[in-house]
């Protein structure tokens, strides 16, 4: 796999011109969305991973094998931002989420140790009220046994089904322990072939 760095936006409006599926990526911003996205690309150096959550505050594009586009987006939900840096970001990734025509599915990241965050929730809510197409990434397995993952999940699941019909796509993973990137890569192979050809 090749992954090239292509451009960083500060907008929805400057985000590179192209007609290849976007995957974008978000979290919270201490998910450990850096470490995922260098584990999957296999590439250390790719995404900053930082001690100090809120690092990416634009809009990332990387070209990956010339036939997708990974999108590191900003965390959401930084504490130590400004009220207006927050609001800034939050205009940002809403309008990139609802906006992005090529935008193909948003991974959301959610750390497999916490009971069901508020914040997560109202995020998740407010892609399925504009149709935006997500999986969710629960990262961090490696910090807890997998019995404490079965029952964490399942909270989870219990908890969107009391306001969703049917769940998406779920993936755990480590990145300290290089585990389910193989499966999110594979379910990205599998959307890509199910897409309409491009000219």
């Amino acid at each position: 796999m090749t992954a090239t760095f292509i451009k960083s936006s500060p907008s929805l409006e400057q985000c590179p011109a192209h007609s290849l599926p976007e995957y974008a990526f978000i979290g919270r911003s201490n998910v450990g969305k850096s470490s995922l996205i260098n584990m999957l690309t296999n590439n250390a150096k790719l995404s900053k991973v930082s001690s100090k959550p809120g690092k990416t505050k634009l809009i990332n594009h990387f070209l990956v094998d010339e036939a997708w586009y990974l999108v590191d987006l900003p965390g959401y939900g930084f504490a130590k931002q400004s009220k207006s840096e927050r609001e800034r970001f939050a205009k940002m990734i809403s309008y990139y989420v609802r906006k992005r025509e090529q935008l193909t599915l948003l991974f959301v990241l959610l750390d497999i140790r916490l009971e069901p965050q508020q914040i997560d929730l109202e995020f998740i809510q407010m892609l399925g009220e504009n149709g935006v197409p997500f999986a969710l990434v629960f990262t961090k397995a490696d910090k807890i046994s997998a019995t404490e993952q079965r029952a964490n999940t399942d909270r989870y699941r219990r908890t969107l089904l009391q306001t969703w019909e049917e769940l998406p796509e779920i993936f755990i993973t480590s990145s300290e322990k290089r585990a389910g990137g193989e499966e999110i890569l594979k379910y990205i192979t599998s959307t890509n072939d199910q897409l309409p050809a491009t000219n």
